[in-house]
């Protein structure tokens, strides 16, 4: 029998934490996502909520039980009660609400992707850093149990050389989507493409080479698209992210002495399987689960590296944000994808 085993995740319960005053900016989906599991999983204080109509901050801060409501971003970013702002924006808002933010002597958490392109991300990253103030972006998967016992698998070599990526993701969307809106840098690339590729970026580091594929959308944005890279030693990845239907979003890290397989969707609590030649398995099994699961664990993250006075996270450093994002740049780059300036 094999002596081999998993190692274990090591992070934290997520009440363990201390807790924040958090300031939502853009009550929108996600932002509904993140505070119920923050009131559920932590002991986070969603203290405010804006939007550019107070109507709408009002139905949002009455549903969650969140004491103040605004109507314009700049009165959330001044209120002294505050001490990070969470940008949930569309993502064409994403790079001037988290200036805001800091300009206002606030930390951020700025869902992903951080900004439109790794100019912005940049931007961020260099105002955050002159301030004294904490920045990341919420790549929500990397902040997962899962995600801490896959670093250490890869940190240990159990893998050996690794030599192939590949990672999907595909959903649908009714046609009124914001999604399918170019004015708001719509299309599979931002919205859940970048998971695939912050995987492969975060595996593999920056490719050599990129080629893409794209496929138009009769509304005028990216309906699809493929890229397939090569990387320093020459290992390659593959990733695929469309708007057509619903896929395994799946994943797979290859090395030369191991694979691991992670189930789908792979950016969202599960389990996964480290598969060696002579047929040993290794099973991680974590509860499959979505964001009412797995936001918590980000927040509580955050709040540990800002009472430890970090101002950046190691889970999702803001240099391997600028990362994927000038492979996002590539990509667009190459199949001559405009985003809004």
């Amino acid at each position: 029998m094999s002596s081999r085993s998993l190692p274990v995740s090591r992070v934290p319960d997520s009440r363990d934490a201390p807790a924040l005053r958090w300031g939502i900016l853009g009550p929108g989906w996600i932002a509904s996502r993140f505070t119920e599991s923050a009131q559920a999983h932590t002991d986070q204080m969603i203290a405010a909520v804006t939007s550019r109509s107070l109507d709408r901050s009002k139905v949002f801060a009455e549903s969650y039980g969140i004491p103040a409501a605004y109507g314009s971003y700049e009165e959330l970013v001044a209120d002294p009660g505050i001490d990070i702002v969470y940008v949930s924006t569309p993502h064409t808002a994403h790079h001037p609400a988290a200036v805001l933010a800091l300009n206002a002597g606030k930390h951020v958490l700025v869902e992903k992707p951080i900004a439109l392109n790794a100019d912005q991300a940049r931007d961020i990253a260099e105002r955050a850093g002159a301030a004294g103030l904490f920045a990341a972006e919420a790549m929500w998967t990397f902040f997962l149990p899962k995600f801490d016992v896959i670093r250490q698998v890869l940190e240990s070599g159990t893998l050996g050389t690794i030599t192939t990526v590949v990672a999907e993701y595909g959903e649908h969307f009714e046609p009124a989507h914001r999604i399918f809106d170019p004015g708001l840098a719509g299309g599979p690339l931002l919205d859940f493409g970048t998971y695939p590729l912050a995987l492969v970026t975060e595996v593999l580091g920056r490719p050599k080479k990129l080629h893409a594929l794209g496929q138009q959308h009769p509304s005028g944005v990216n309906a699809q698209l493929s890229a397939v890279m090569q990387f320093a030693g020459g290992a390659q990845a593959v990733v695929n992210t469309h708007v057509h239907n619903f896929t395994p979003t799946a994943a797979t890290i290859v090395g030369s002495a191991a694979t691991l397989a992670l189930d789908g969707p792979f950016n969202m609590p599960g389990g996964f399987e480290l598969r060696f030649p002579n047929g040993e398995r290794l099973r991680y099994a974590e509860p499959a689960g979505a964001h009412f699961d797995g936001l918590h664990y980000e927040a509580a993250a955050v709040a540990r590296s800002i009472g430890a006075g970090e101002v950046q996270s190691p889970q999702r450093p803001l240099a391997a944000s600028i990362r994927t994002l000038e492979v996002a740049d590539e990509i667009r780059r190459q199949l001559s994808i405009e985003f809004p300036s």
